[in-house]
C-alpha cells in the first residue's frame, strides 16, 4: 500500500522543490491573522483549508469585496463589515486546528458549476510513474468544493473542456496533464519513500492554465468506476494490486 502523508503543508513543500511544478502551485501559507490579512490585500479570493483532512471537509472560501468581507463554509455565507470581525469569527470556527491559506483560482465552469480534475498517478509494474486516469469533478449547486464525497459529479474530460478548447488543443492539454501527473509522482517519491499512488487535484483557470491544488496519497480509486472508458478503472486496479503484492512480498 502507498504511504499516507496527511499534512498538506509537507506535501506542498515537497512539490515546491521542483522548479516546473512550483510555477503551477497557488501561493500557500500557514493560517494566521497576519498571513490572512496580507493575502487578502493581494488576492480578492482565498481558500482556507485544514492542513490535515480529506473529502473537502472544513474548506472555507474567503472573499474581499468593496464594502464587506465574507466567508463561505459548506453552503452558508457569512458577511462582515470589517476584516477584524470576519477574522474573529473565522478563528472561532477554526479553533486550534492547523489550517492553510491558498490563493483562490476562478475555475472553468460546466453548466454554471465550477469543476476541477482528478489526475490519478501510479507506479506501474516497471516501477515508473504513469498517469493512469483523468476525470472531472463538477461542484454541486452552492458548494465550494468539487469532491465526490461532498456531492461533486464525476464527468469525463472531453465534455468539460470541449466548450473551451479545440480538439487539437484538448489533446495537447491532456498530454500536459499527463506530464504534470508524472512529474508530481517523481517529486513526491523524492521526498516520501514508499509512495505508490497519488490523486492530483488540478484546476484550470480562465486562461486554461493548470494549477495543482492538492495531492492525495491515498486517493479514491473508485471514482474512476464512473468513467465511461472501463479500461481506465481496470488498469488503475491492476496497478494497485501489483504494488500491493510487492509490498506484501517485502514484508515476508
Amino acid at each position: 500500500m502507498s504511504r499516507y502523508i496527511s499534512s498538506k503543508w509537507k506535501k506542498t513543500l515537497a512539490l515546491l522543490k521542483d522548479n516546473q511544478l512550483r510555477a503551477i502551485i497557488p501561493t500557500t501559507v500557514r493560517f494566521n491573522e497576519q498571513n490572512l490579512n496580507t493575502m487578502l490585500k493581494k488576492y480578492a479570493m482565498l481558500y482556507v483549508k485544514p492542513e490535515n483532512g480529506s473529502f473537502g471537509k472544513g474548506v472555507i472560501r474567503v472573499e474581499k469585496h468593496q464594502k464587506h468581507f465574507q466567508y463561505q463554509s459548506k453552503e452558508k455565507i457569512y458577511k462582515f463589515n470589517t476584516y477584524n470581525l470576519m477574522y474573529d469569527a473565522l478563528k472561532k470556527m477554526i479553533g486550534k486546528r492547523s489550517y492553510l491559506i491558498q490563493t483562490g483560482i476562478e475555475l472553468l465552469k460546466h453548466q454554471k458549476h465550477a469543476f476541477d480534475l482528478r489526475v490519478m498517478v501510479q507506479l506501474n509494474p516497471k516501477h515508473q510513474w504513469e498517469t493512469t486516469g483523468i476525470i472531472g469533478r463538477v461542484a454541486a449547486p452552492k458548494k465550494i468544493v468539487t469532491n465526490y464525497h461532498s456531492g461533486g459529479t464525476p464527468k469525463p474530460l472531453e465534455p468539460l473542456l470541449s466548450p473551451y478548447l479545440s480538439k487539437d488543443d484538448l489533446r495537447k492539454k491532456t498530454v500536459e496533464l499527463n506530464r504534470i501527473g508524472v512529474r508530481t509522482g517523481q517529486a513526491m517519491q523524492r521526498n516520501f519513500a514508499g509512495v505508490c499512488e497519488l490523486g492530483v487535484d488540478i484546476g484550470l483557470d480562465g486562461a486554461r492554465r493548470p494549477w495543482i491544488f492538492e495531492v492525495n496519497t491515498s486517493p479514491d480509486r473508485y471514482i474512476f468506476k464512473k468513467h465511461p472508458n472501463k479500461a481506465i478503472f481496470r488498469k488503475i486496479m491492476s496497478y494497485a494490486k501489483s504494488y500491493e503484492a510487492r509490498t506484501k512480498k517485502k514484508k515476508k
